[in-house]
């Protein structure tokens, strides 16, 4: 079976076909780096890893672009309100997504441009829309200066989110500015307002000003994949009206389709409910991180299809905590042995035709299960090393399994032993009472002992 993938744009089902044989080009949206990156970022940026980790395994060169948006309108505001550069914040919040992403076990794209870099591109493509009659300069309001995007002259114009010109509006982050010939018309370019930073501020042919959201991923993944390429991928909530105008602008520009497919993963609630700061359910990655460690948030979000809905829940993070232990144990039974990755192999093979089936990462760590239940019945280290080596496509299972089992017990190892030595010498004095008593007092601080032939080991209950 061959790769398929769920297509936005087709809304079908696909073979997947790379334009270049044995090669993927893929850009996905990533961070407008005002902040830190909540949860819902998370998701978004994990379901993408996922899926080039599954072209590499597949044996795809892949060259993944994930953008960073360091000039915007919420960029400026924090900047201006902590008295700082725009460069001095978006370092600090690129810095920090490093550090969170890194703890989620998360690979580096290929390339991660900056916005603020391919100005120049920006400005040439807008400079292409106006010849070609497809974008105009507000010469009134307000917002004179603005270059917008001429909607209605672009032939085929919502096809992405499937809806006609009249029912479309325009979206939550497009606003319905003074000057506009037509109220779907969309930004391109910003004129500088005399209020706004000097380093907000860019020369153009158009005059002085900043680009427009959507016109900087258009750049940016025209100049680093080229005008077309395989994938572009983000949340679903960018599929109208922000990957709907990166396709007006950017067909409208070079004449030929943007991208081959279009992948968008689900939305992500908090205990049933949208995330908000006004319900009190929001969590940056850091708030979550204090509580989990990076790789049971991560097998939480990998053990639900990408383009499912996520609801993110502490019964969903422990249940997550209690599978990932179930595997870990597995390995810590035997040495796993090191296994290269043979598709031909029966779990492999089921492992491979769940993710070939749209990326289907539950279905995937379903034979994860089944395998861990093997290496429990055989003691099979190649079994084991198959499961590690299953593992390692999904970005988990790598970590010596007993300081996974291990990791957050409130006692140090040697403090712990000393109690299994005592409480082995008070079984062999048939002072079972305080044998009894000191497997308590360390479950109530969360460490289980495990007895076996080959004597008392322990682990941390997650």
């Amino acid at each position: 079976m061959s790769l398929r993938i769920y297509n936005t744009l087709s809304r079908a089902l696909e073979d997947f076909s790379p334009l270049v044989a044995g090669q993927v080009r893929m850009y996905v949206c990533g961070m407008t780096i005002y902040d830190l990156c909540h949860v819902g970022h998370a998701r978004m940026m994990m379901a993408f890893d996922t899926v080039q980790r599954w072209l590499a395994a597949s044996g795809y060169q892949v060259i993944f672009v994930r953008n960073i948006t360091d000039i915007d309108d919420k960029i400026i505001k924090r900047a201006v309100e902590r008295g700082i550069s725009l460069r001095e914040l978006t370092d600090e919040m690129i810095a920090a997504m490093h550090r969170d992403l890194g703890a989620l076990g998360l690979q580096r794209p290929t390339h991660e441009p900056r916005a603020t870099e391919y100005v120049p591109q920006m400005t040439a493509m807008i400079s292409r829309l106006i010849d070609k009659g497809l974008a105009y300069q507000a010469k009134s309001g307000e917002d004179a200066g603005d270059v917008n995007f001429a909607v209605r002259k672009m032939p085929g114009y919502g096809k992405l989110s499937g809806k006609s010109l009249d029912q479309l509006r325009a979206g939550e982050r497009v606003a319905v500015l003074d000057g506009k010939d037509d109220p779907l018309d969309f930004v391109l370019w910003k004129a500088a307002k005399p209020s706004e930073p000097q380093d907000a501020r860019y020369a153009s042919p158009f005059g002085e000003g900043r680009p427009g959201w959507h016109i900087e991923c258009s750049a940016m993944s025209c100049a680093l994949l080229g005008e077309t390429f395989d994938i572009h991928g983000g949340g679903a909530d960018l599929q109208f009206p922000h990957h709907e105008n990166e396709i007006a602008q950017s067909e409208g520009a070079n004449g030929q389709p943007l991208a081959k497919y279009w992948l968008h993963n689900g939305f992500l609630n908090v205990d049933g409910e949208k995330m908000s700061k006004s319900l009190g359910n929001f969590f940056t990655i850091q708030d979550v991180l204090k509580s989990y460690d990076g790789e049971t948030i991560r097998f939480f979000m990998v053990r639900v299809h990408y383009r499912r809905p996520f609801n993110f829940s502490d019964a969903g993070l422990d249940d997550a905590s209690l599978g990932l232990k179930r595997l870990y144990t597995a390995l810590d039974l035997v040495q796993p042995a090191d296994v290269a990755l043979d598709w031909s192999r029966p779990h492999s093979s089921q492992f491979k035709a769940a993710m070939d089936n749209d990326f289907g990462t539950p279905d995937a760590v379903a034979v994860l299960f089944d395998l861990a239940a093997e290496v429990n019945r055989s003691r099979s280290a190649e079994l084991a090393g198959e499961l590690k080596a299953l593992g390692g496509v999904l970005g988990i299972l790598q970590n010596d399994p007993k300081a996974f089992l291990q990791a957050g017990a409130g006692l140090g190892d040697a403090a712990i032993q000393a109690l299994i030595a005592e409480r082995a010498a008070a079984k062999a004095s048939k002072d079972f009472a305080r044998a009894d008593q000191i497997r308590k007092d360390l479950a109530a601080q969360g460490i289980v002992l495990k007895d076996s032939p080959a004597g008392t080991t322990w682990e941390v209950q997650k």
